[in-house]
């Protein structure tokens, strides 16, 4: 069965995986209906295995090692009596910190007071300009930016309420979430 024929009621860790690993697994395997072979062999085994992952944040990195692991499987199948080549192996993807954090923002930003949540939602997450989110709110220019500025200020509260955040030269290079019951995974 090929990756085209996954049920309509896939979970969402379908969708939002399937392309990126698709191109990862095809960087690697040349015959496209090998790529579509090994990302269903994937997903088949995400879908059994899944009730073992431990935290939901690590998700990416656990669906990069199972398609490492099913190439290196691939390759092994063909040409038993040789090693797969270090140049097939998958390096370990780098975490992406800034993605998973993301994920917590939305429980987060929802649980702000109208008055900040409806101006940084439109600011930040719909990228209207704070004049546009001033005319759409009925509030002076001034007003509009004084909201996403304190909406942006209760937000970081939040997020530092339930995560221990590492920085290095301005990237985030790590985090740990302190409590799980503010919105954090």
């Amino acid at each position: 069965m090929n990756s085209e024929h996954m049920p309509s009621d896939s979970p969402p860790l379908w969708a939002e995986h399937k392309s990126r690993l698709r191109s990862y697994i095809a960087r690697r395997v040349r015959d496209p209906n090998v790529v579509d072979d090994i990302l269903q062999d994937v997903f088949l085994k995400a879908h059994i295995s899944l009730h073992t992952l431990k935290s939901r944040g690590s998700i990416t990195a656990w669906l990069y090692r199972i398609a490492a692991n099913a190439i290196a499987d691939h390759y092994r199948g063909q040409r038993p009596s040789e090693e797969v080549s270090e140049e097939l192996a998958a390096p370990e993807p780098e975490p992406d910190y800034i993605g998973e954090l993301a994920s917590c923002l939305q429980p987060l930003i929802a649980d702000l007071p109208e008055t900040y949540r409806l101006p940084l939602m439109l600011s930040e997450i719909e990228g209207q300009t704070q004049k546009d989110v001033a005319t759409k709110l009925g509030l002076s220019l001034s007003g509009a930016k004084s909201r996403v500025q304190r909406g942006r200020e209760k937000l970081r509260e939040r997020i530092m309420e339930c995560c221990d955040i590492e920085t290095e030269r301005g990237t985030i290079v790590g985090y740990e979430v302190r409590d799980k019951k503010r919105g954090c995974r």
